[in-house]
């Protein structure tokens, strides 16, 4: 069923928006440790680790002041020593390094544990029940984190190369708006910065054959600091499924109804390195390089049994699929950066330059064995072939000066974001095994985003109490598509002036209120342009669209962070409201054939509170709660007079941590999603649970002991609801996982100069190092 794409060239006039921010830092393999300029400077570091590490997830303690005076640098960035950072006036960090699990955790595993952000089983991400989230690694976009390649990426990546997590719901005017212009989740890399040489080596082994290992090394000596990281995965998920589907007649309110039910299994490998090279070229100037490269191989199996009857009940199609698939990706980047100590007490200058990449091949063969066979129907067999790939280099610069009551930024970005996707479909008969190609189905789609960007902010203290930090960001986007299969050409441009401003005020020593804003800006990327429709199945098909224009979203939030006694207490209030949304719209096409595509539906809002406590009920128990109590409406797409559609959505997480002794440790982990609304639906809510326990057999050996989806509870239900089709479908995934694993540290981490910092969950025992919970994410 061919549908004729077609593009439509637009202007976007100047409006108010908001800003975003480019915290640089190395792609994958941050270079935090530095030099060992003097002795002083060791000193300083040894004093440093041997502080106790803040708890695992939890936000540091927050800071009522929040600009120094021209003597203190905001940051230092070429003596790069161990100093400790805090939540900053932007953004909450969480500390990841210290969770037993760490050494057996995926990225998105440990995504799954920050507060307010979920990941669910196909690697989509939202935070706050929302989606269009932007992933940074090191404050940078990597073409791995873009489109479909973010999910392999996330479910390959292994945890023990975080560092921190930073959740950034408001984001100033140093972040951009490319690649999702929503909230910001940005992934600081491990970095060790201690004079001397560590390692920490991980190995893992699970049920059915799945097992993964990493390994993380440093050393720092005179002017030089060099770190790298390796890692392999290999995994098993099986997964089934049930949709029932009901086609309404909308004239006569004739109902046909049709049932599918599938089963499949995927075995992955991935294999990845990082590393990075940092060198002080002299008393004002540091460099820094990086590179990394990753590959995730997958096969799959699947079957599909499929029924549909029309309005008078009689079957008109009925048959078995089989399908074998093989797809490959590989990711790739080089980094390179100079700082530039001016001056001015606290004056930096830096420049960064990333390059990385992304491809994707493979495809799949599908045989449709027919036991009643519509008219419509296509071969018998066929093979789905891809070859899509994302290149991006970004290059941005970042001044930064001090002075007598606050701290002036300001910066540049260029940047180039070019995506192709190539798909090929073929008919293959039976007789012969000759391909033909189907022409109707086969196209290939190129988009080239072009992003120029200056951006300013103010960070003024006021007083002892009062802190305001005002930024405004200026963007010209350029983009240029090309439908390739069709010949035609299509170019959008977008122009953005985009405000955002935060506010601090300092009750006590230990509690601060927060009030922020921020406008931004959800440009639509190169799979939400795409006209061209693509055959998932015979019954499934996707398309995007070119006529797109951009969403706008405004998010205001007041917090507070104090303590409750013994307990860390972080508690927010936020509203965002959204207009020319983005959405998902599902057409139903003749013979039950939907198509899924993209298109501007009208306004959302949403608001709610978001909490964390963290505290130990008793010397050896530690709890945390943190959880999300959130309400949301939106247009209902497809409705005739604008419906809205609302839910109130409860959403929360315990963990509890049980030290029996020095050497043994429990922790259990409780995971409650709310209900969560997307265009012309709802997906129901779903619940968790993880399990680890940890021995430390020597100092520098820990057995660990992971057991994924405790309670075999993980599923997805979703439901759609509109005046020509009903659906209900559900998938089940594979239930408990269970893995042992050693994780073994050497290296410096007792000698001179490299005291390891304890732990708060398992004492120095534990898997990961004691180091700075975020970065300096500029």
């Amino acid at each position: 069923m061919p549908i004729t794409p077609h593009f439509a060239s637009r202007s976007r006039h100047p409006r108010p928006s908001l800003i975003a921010h480019l915290v640089a830092g190395t792609l994958l393999a941050p270079f935090a440790a530095s030099a060992q300029q003097a002795p002083a400077v060791q000193e300083q570091a040894k004093q440093e680790a041997a502080k106790p590490a803040p708890a695992p997830l939890q936000a540091q303690p927050a800071q009522p002041v929040v600009a120094p005076p021209a003597q203190t640098p905001v940051e230092s960035t070429v003596t790069v020593s161990a100093t400790r950072t805090q939540n900053r006036i932007d953004r909450q960090s969480y500390d990841v390094k210290a969770d037993p699990a760490t050494s057996n955790d995926t990225v998105a595993d440990t995504l799954n544990k920050v507060p307010a952000v979920a990941v669910d089983a196909d690697g989509n991400v939202t935070l706050r029940g929302r989606g269009n989230v932007q992933i940074l690694v090191d404050g940078k976009p990597s073409a791995m984190m873009q489109g479909e390649n973010r999910a392999a990426a996330i479910n390959a990546l292994p945890a023990a190369d975080l560092e921190s997590v930073e959740v950034i719901n408001n984001p100033g005017a140093q972040f951009g708006n490319e690649g999702g212009g929503g909230p910001v989740i940005n992934l600081v890399m491990r970095r060790e910065r201690s004079p001397g040489g560590f390692a920490v080596v991980n190995g893992n082994v699970g049920s059915e054959g799945r097992y993964n290992t990493s390994a993380f090394g440093s050393w720092t000596q005179g002017r030089y600091s060099v770190q790298g990281a390796l890692f392999r995965r290999e995994t098993k998920n099986d997964s089934s499924g049930e949709t029932r589907r009901e086609r309404i007649d909308p004239a006569t309110g004739a109902i046909a109804r049709s049932s599918q039910d599938s089963d499949s299994v995927n075995r992955g490998r991935a294999t990845g390195a990082n590393a990075g090279l940092t060198y002080n070229l002299g008393d004002k100037d540091v460099l820094g390089l990086s590179a990394n490269y990753s590959q995730s191989d997958n096969a799959s199996e699947f079957v599909e049994r499929y029924r549909s009857t029309n309005a008078a009940g009689i079957v008109d199609n009925q048959y078995l699929r089989t399908s074998q698939g093989e797809n490959r990706n590989r990711n790739y980047g080089l980094g390179a950066r100079l700082d530039h100590k001016g001056d001015a007490p606290g004056e930096n200058f830096k420049m960064d330059l990333r390059l990385s990449g992304s491809d994707g091949e493979g495809g799949s063969r599908a045989t449709n064995a027919y036991t009643v066979r519509p008219p419509s129907a296509s071969a018998p067999d066929t093979r789905l072939g891809r070859d899509n790939e994302t290149r991006i280099a970004d290059f941005t610069g970042d001044y930064e000066l001090p002075g007598e009551h606050g701290v002036f930024k300001m910066g540049y970005k260029v940047a180039r974001n070019h995506n192709v996707f190539d798909n090929g479909f073929f008919d293959i008969d039976p007789s012969t095994g000759a391909e033909r190609v189907n022409t109707t189905r086969t196209n290939r789609f190129e988009l080239t985003d072009m992003t120029y960007a200056l951006y300013g902010s103010y960070q003024w203290r006021v007083n002892e109490k009062w802190g305001v930090l005002g930024g405004l960001r200026a963007e010209y986007a350029d983009l240029d598509m090309n439908q390739v299969t069709t010949g035609q050409r299509a170019s959008n441009h977008y122009f953005d002036a985009i405000p955002s401003a935060f506010v601090t005020y300092g009750l006590s020593d230990d509690t601060t209120l927060r009030l922020s804003y921020a406008h931004r800006i959800r440009r639509p990327g190169a799979g939400d342009l795409n006209p061209f429709v693509i055959y998932r199945d015979e019954l499934n098909l996707s398309s995007g669209n070119p006529n797109l224009q951009p969403t706008d979203t405004d998010s205001l939030e007041l917090g507070i962070e104090t303590k409750l006694g013994k307990v860390d207490t972080n508690v927010r209030l936020y509203m965002r409201h959204e207009s020319d949304l983005i959405n998902e719209r599902r057409i139903l096409l003749a013979n039950d054939v939907l198509l899924t595509t993209r298109e501007n539906g009208g306004t959302a809002r949403s608001g709610g509170i978001e909490f964390n406590f963290s505290g130990r009920a008793t010397q050896k128990l530690m709890v945390n709660v943190n959880g999300n109590v959130g309400y949301s409406e939106q247009t209902v797409l497809g409705s005739a007079n604008d419906d809205k559609r609302s839910a109130t959505s409860i959403s929360g997480r315990a963990r509890v941590h049980y030290q029996m002794d020095p050497k043994n440790s429990f922790m259990l982990m409780l995971n409650a999603q709310g209900k969560t609304l997307f265009g012309q639906g709802y997906r129901e809510p779903q619940r968790t649970a993880d399990l680890n326990y940890r021995h430390n057999l020597t100092p520098a050996l820990t057995l660990t002991v992971n057991i994924n989806d405790l309670f075999d509870s993980q599923k997805m239900e979703m439901i759609t609801e509109t005046d020509r089709l009903r659906e209900y479908s559900i998938r089940r995934f594979g239930g408990r996982m269970a893995y042992i694993g050693l994780s073994y540290r050497f290296g410096s981490f007792g000698g001179a100069g490299g005291q390891r910092r304890p732990m708060m969950f398992g004492g120095p025992g534990g898997p990961g190092h004691g180091g700075m919970m975020g970065g300096p994410g500029r």
